[in-house]
């Protein structure tokens, strides 16, 4: 089952990873391991990734994020191979990220010797980029008949699904809801009138995927190698005014 229905997909540039993901998930859909395996995967690599830029081993590091985002597209795959959805799976899943966002900008904060205002403030760009280009995304599959693990609002803890344990889902929602919450509130805040909307042509939509995390960790993975560390966390802050350009194009459609 794919995320959205062939008419109405668009190149995600965050999803480059997706190719080599499918391939993993293929080679994993007769064995015992789980979705949930792949993501504590993703975790491990990124914590590794972290490690390798605290030690200046750049390329390493690109190695290990680059990986992540495999692996953060192959734990989905393969619970669509496997026809095994799982609200556990997908709150962990965001939970990680989240927390692996911070430790990543943590480290170059610490290599760099910058200022923690500007690493908080990339941090909290970061993830409204995220929850911009989420939000969008998660509406147009629910218009259109895609993917339905994801919820355009998480509010009440939903009731677990079959194979998972409703005390996990119960756990991983407040933890999302406690790390995501204000993030959605002000994506919402900024763009009420999207949910009503059914306009989000496929252009639009590439566009904003250079919000979504694959392509956030390429562009870091980048600057790493290029030795421009400094210059991450700068990025990061400038980049987010964009969300007020793609809210702008999206009023206008």
């Amino acid at each position: 089952m794919s995320k959205l229905p062939e008419a109405h997909k668009f190149i995600d540039l965050s999803d480059y990873g997706r190719p080599v993901a499918r391939l993993i998930a293929n080679a994993l859909k007769h064995t015992k391991f789980t979705p949930i395996h792949v993501t504590i995967g993703f975790i491990i690599s990124g914590l590794a990734a972290i490690a390798c830029i605290i030690e200046r081993y750049f390329w390493a590091a690109a190695f290990f994020l680059i990986l992540k985002s495999i692996l953060d597209a192959a734990d989905g795959e393969l619970a669509r191979i496997k026809a095994t959805p799982s609200y556990t799976g997908r709150y962990l899943d965001s939970v990680a990220d989240i927390l692996l966002n911070l430790l990543i900008l943590l480290s170059i904060w610490f290599i760099t010797a910058g200022h923690i205002g500007y690493t908080l403030l990339a941090f909290v760009g970061i993830q409204l980029q995220g929850t911009l280009y989420n939000y969008y995304y998660v509406i147009l599959r629910n218009n259109h008949q895609g993917d339905t693990t994801s919820r355009i609002f998480e509010k009440g803890t939903p009731t677990a699904m079959e194979g998972e344990k409703q005390n996990h889902v119960n756990i991983l929602h407040y933890m999302y809801r406690s790390l995501y919450s204000g993030f959605d509130k002000t994506i919402y805040l900024l763009d009420k009138k999207a949910i009503n909307s059914k306009q989000f042509p496929n252009w639009l939509m590439t566009a904003i995927s250079t919000f979504g995390l694959g392509f956030q960790l390429l562009i870091i993975s980048i600057m790493l190698i290029a030795g421009w560390q400094a210059y991450i966390i700068p990025f990061f802050v400038g980049y987010t005014l964009m969300i007020f350009v793609f809210i702008g194009i999206r009023r206008l459609l």
